[in-house]
């Protein structure tokens, strides 16, 4: 209904003015005399016609063709119309019906206004005998003054009803227009708002998890950190590999506490995040693995400038990927890490293999157990943020984790103006 309303403002006026000259044209043909031009009707026909087409786009002129068009009949410029060809008059009713569909505010009370001015206008032009010799709808020679008059009231109360329901029916199909927006845009508005409510809760929530999160680790972390140091000042006649131990553990707890801190603190109220790590901070990663585990790292091609977000994705794959071979494969393990930037993405190779203790145990957890926890999902999901794409499994003796990004992720492209908001994002 709104698209055919939508096409009725359009090319509804022009096409009631060409249905309204064509069928005049064709009830009328056979008492024009054969000629247009002479008829007498042939002038208020085509400034109707004209006013008709005009209403929708340009309503004060449409309205104001009417009144010329009875000036001039005043005026006897224009001959009047005849008892056959008064209809004419009621396209003031098309117009006024175009007028209050299509235009503003002025325009449509210019419209119902200007309504009873016409009706009487034209019921004076039909009945007074100086212009049609009294031969409007009705033979009316001889009759009084009194009588002429009783028949205008009649004549302009018809034609004011006319002109009034025609207007009528424009403002009630518009007035239905406005009520079903306004109806849709509130529709879109509640729904808006309850979005915003949802989105409003799960931020609150979240914050809520995050300084209950940092509480936690904060205390937890700087616990086993004391105890770890502890332990080792209290113990220095334990064997150096003890010892190395407990300064591991001491300093990845203080490394996690920091990490936990610069993540948690970054989606903090108002803040903007702190700074990520980078393609830059891995070297500083794997050197801090040194004493738990055994790594290689090498490269191929020509490193290339990556966005922050697969900056930050990289580095995270590496971490968990480092800290899932410490966990499965015990301290020992052997990790090759590879990034390979001859291809149209960095290709990433990280492959584990467990040291002597897990071999000795029989344990292939590296294999087996490393798939069960949200490490590897986590990590798929870093790279498909980033465009791209991971796989972990067994491979052989290893357990390989393959990652592949691809370059270009220009931030105008569709999406990529904020995949680095949504690794960030995943940090939490």
């Amino acid at each position: 209904m709104t698209q055919l309303l939508n096409y009725t403002r359009i090319w509804g006026a022009p096409a009631a003015a060409a249905v309204f000259l064509v069928l005049w044209i064709i009830g009328e043909a056979g008492r024009m005399g054969g000629d247009f031009a002479t008829w007498g009707g042939a002038f208020p026909l085509l400034a109707f016609t004209l006013a008709i087409g005009l209403a929708s786009r340009v309503a004060y002129a449409a309205l104001l063709i009417p009144v010329l068009v009875l000036a001039a009949q005043f005026l006897r410029a224009v001959p009047p119309l005849e008892p056959n060809s008064w209809p004419i008059y009621l396209g003031s009713g098309i117009v006024l019906f175009f007028v209050a569909l299509s235009g503003g505010k002025w325009p449509r009370v210019a419209g119902i206004a200007a309504a009873p001015f016409l009706a009487g206008a034209m019921s004076y032009l039909m009945l007074n005998r100086s212009y049609s010799g009294g031969v409007g709808w009705l033979p009316v020679y001889g009759a009084s003054w009194y009588t002429m008059r009783d028949f205008w009231i009649l004549y302009s109360s018809f034609l004011l009803v006319i002109f009034a329901a025609a207007w009528l029916a424009g403002h009630a199909l518009r007035s239905w227009e406005e009520r079903r927006t306004l109806s849709a845009e509130r529709t879109a508005a509640v729904d808006s708002l309850k979005a915003t409510e949802v989105d409003l809760i799960v931020e609150q929530e979240r914050t809520r998890i995050s300084r209950d999160l940092h509480d936690v680790l904060a205390h937890s972390l700087a616990v086993i950190a004391a105890q770890a140091d502890g332990s080792r000042y209290l113990g220095k006649n334990q064997p150096q590999p003890v010892l190395d131990a407990l300064e591991n553990i001491a300093s990845s707890a203080r490394r996690a506490l920091t990490d936990a801190q610069r993540v948690i603190e970054g989606v903090g109220d108002g803040g903007s995040a702190l700074p990520q790590p980078r393609l830059a901070d891995i070297d500083e990663l794997l050197e801090q693995q040194g004493n738990s585990l055994q790594v290689e790292r090498t490269e191929s091609g020509s490193p290339v400038d990556l966005p922050e977000g697969q900056q930050l994705a990289v580095f995270r794959i590496v971490q968990e990927s480092l800290t899932n071979a410490l966990r499965h494969g015990g301290s020992g393990t052997r990790v090759t890490v590879h990034l390979d930037w001859s291809g149209p993405g960095l290709s990433l190779q990280i492959a584990s293999y467990p040291g002597r203790a897990a071999s000795s145990a029989g344990s292939d957890s590296s294999a087996t157990t490393a798939g069960t926890g949200r490490g590897i999902a986590g990590m798929r999901e870093r790279a498909h943020l980033a465009g791209g794409w991971l796989t972990a499994g067994p491979d052989g003796e290893s357990f390989r984790v393959s990652a592949f990004l691809p370059y270009g992720l220009a931030l105008s492209a569709p999406g990529a103006e904020i995949y680095a908001a949504e690794l960030v994002g995943a940090d939490e």
